[in-house]
């Protein structure tokens, strides 16, 4: 999921969706899951040269990729979408003045109960020995970059730094989630619960492990046959309900939390043993999957 926080920022992408080619581009890329740039001219009935302008605009804005495949005679350029959702604020920039956000990295978890199959990576290395939940407690933990586990929860606190007086109106966090590693099946579901405060909110089914081709930030060591990304979920929870990319998927709202500038807030990615789902989790950070990023937060507030 691409996330676009402001109309400005978004301008590249408004333009390169601003074309019926292009928007034809993607439908025949979803249809396919991918096509190459042969096959792309061919079935659009217009010159590689002209499609190429069009796949620039659509690359440069991270809306498709080119992957290079070994062919019969050298490589193939095969085209692929990378995003699943794109989520555009329309805050105004009024709304925009009460507000903190930072981020926290996936190592900073302050609480955790994994089961193995387990692990903790760096962008260079593993830390401690892998399927040892033991080290989940490492002191290098810090520093991870991406995290597994097959049942279980990792539990973040959220840092508070609300000006004194204030209420809070709106928590969003924002992450790069998927089933465990190692191993990958594209149909290989997992039921993510989210808790706040050791309130479930909500969950979400992650469809399968992604390990048909490379993360594009994941490293080159990292095993080709685990898997390499998941999908960017924002969970944003207000007066109004829990929301997952929008989408409303439960009735637990901040009134039943009454958080403010003294609050203490604990926010939990669970495996329930009991889900009918249970393929485990992976927690994307930078250097890893295809977003580059830790886990995002962003707190919205108003006077008590």
């Amino acid at each position: 999921m691409l996330h676009i926080k402001t109309l400005e920022e978004g301008l590249d992408v408004f333009k390169a969706l601003g074309s019926d080619i292009r928007i034809a581009i993607i439908r025949l890329l979803l249809k396919n899951n991918g096509m190459s740039m042969n096959e792309l001219a061919s079935c659009l009935n217009i010159t590689n040269g002209a499609l190429t302008g069009h796949i620039k605009k659509l690359e440069d804005c991270g809306i498709v990729t080119i992957v290079n495949e070994p062919a019969a005679h050298g490589n193939s350029k095969m085209c692929m979408v990378w995003l699943d959702k794109i989520l555009i604020d329309f805050d105004t920039a009024e709304s925009q003045k009460n507000i903190c956000e930072t981020e926290i990295r996936i190592g900073h978890y302050t609480n955790f109960q994994i089961y193995p199959v387990c692990g903790l990576a760096t962008a260079s290395r593993f830390i401690g020995e892998v399927d040892d939940p033991r080290y989940f407690a490492h002191p290098d933990r810090v520093d991870a970059e991406i995290l597994w586990f097959d049942k279980g929860y990792v539990e973040y606190v959220i840092p508070n730094f609300v000006p004194a007086y204030q209420k809070i109106d709106q928590l969003s966090i924002c992450a790069e989630l998927g089933p465990n590693a190692p191993g990958t099946d594209a149909v290989n579901p997992a039921n993510i619960t989210f808790v706040l405060n050791d309130t479930a909110i909500g969950s979400w089914i992650s469809p399968g492990d992604f390990g048909d081709h490379a993360g594009i930030f994941t490293p080159d060591w990292w095993y080709g046959n685990w898997n390499q990304h998941g999908m960017l979920k924002t969970i944003t929870i207000n007066q109004a309900g829990t929301f997952l990319d929008g989408l409303k998927i439960s009735s637990v709202s901040l009134k039943d939390f009454m958080l403010d500038y003294k609050s203490t807030i604990k926010f939990r990615f669970t495996i329930n043993e009991e889900a009918e789902h249970t393929s485990g989790l992976t927690v994307y950070g930078r250097n890893f999957g295809n977003y580059n990023q830790h886990i995002n937060v962003r707190i919205q507030y108003s006077q008590m």
